[in-house]
């Protein structure tokens, strides 16, 4: 016989059942990312410094998805690319923002060719759409209002140090123009203490969050959370050679450098914001 009471019931813990277990869809986005991550494409040294850079757990924070549009910005030698471009791959797009071709700086030029040269040499980067990126001259890192994440790792510090308040002023204009409203902005940096004075992130390599933060503010975005999954509480943060001292620089050398592989990769946050609706 039907019971009302008994189908309310049944109907009660399949809600609650519904709402602990993961959906399918978030398991499937879960193996694809992890997939990626264990790659055989994947450049032996940069697998090893996954256990300070936490790939699945960064991009799950900032809620990276295999359909979306991501733009990542001045990816550098790939390390970040040799995980999002496989990931990417079948519904999504992947903009690398990198070093302008003609910049003026012949490192960023050689670094762009290489960065090229290593996509052109395997089918995982066939999708990559590799544009420009330069704060206050360049900015065409994808159509405006295209992305639904845009992605930047360890990189604030180099606009800071190079171009001063205006070039994070620059870069943050720059990234809300690219985001769709409701985008997100995933930032992640080596963090300086915010007792310091604001002096030392001139040549240290460290950025104050709360610095970020005003920033991206000032640029419209709404501050939604940050994580500590890239935490390190053995970086002082103090060292004459700057964040480079650390791995994988190792600025000095042979000197020390028991000690600064024990300390590991720096303390870095990371931090999420959000493009308002329209």
């Amino acid at each position: 016989m039907f019971s009302f009471a008994r189908a309310l019931s049944l109907f009660a813990t399949t809600s609650i059942l519904i709402a602990c277990s993961p959906g399918p869809q978030t398991e499937t986005r879960h193996a694809a990312l992890e997939a990626a991550v264990a790659g055989e494409h994947r450049t032996e040294s940069f697998v090893a410094r996954d256990r300070y850079r936490n790939p699945v757990e960064t991009l799950n924070f900032f809620e990276v998805e295999p359909h979306m549009t991501v733009v990542e910005i001045w990816p550098g030698g790939g390390w970040y690319t040799e995980i999002l471009a496989p990931y990417l791959s079948e519904s999504g797009k992947l903009y690398a923002a990198h070093f302008p071709a003609d910049h003026s700086r012949e490192m960023y030029r050689n670094s762009r060719a290489r960065f090229e040269e290593k996509i052109a040499g395997h089918a995982v980067y066939e999708n990559v759409i590799v544009t420009g990126f330069a704060p206050g001259s360049e900015h065409g890192i994808a159509p405006s209002g295209s992305a639904d994440r845009v992605l930047t790792f360890r990189n604030l510090h180099n606009w800071y140090m190079q171009e001063g308040g205006n070039g994070l002023e620059a870069a943050f204009e720059a990234f809300y123009a690219a985001l769709k409203p409701g985008g997100i902005l995933g930032i992640v940096d080596h963090e300086l203490p915010e007792h310091r004075p604001d002096e030392d992130m001139a040549n240290s390599g460290y950025m104050k969050k709360s610095w970020a933060i005003a920033f991206a503010e000032a640029a419209g975005f709404e501050f939604v959370a940050e994580s500590a999954v890239n935490a390190n509480p053995r970086d002082t943060a103090d060292y004459p050679g700057g964040v480079w001292t650390l791995p994988p620089t190792l600025r000095h050398g042979d000197e020390d450098r028991e000690r600064y592989e024990t300390i590991g990769e720096s303390n870095r946050f990371t931090l999420k914001f959000r493009k308002p609706e329209a």
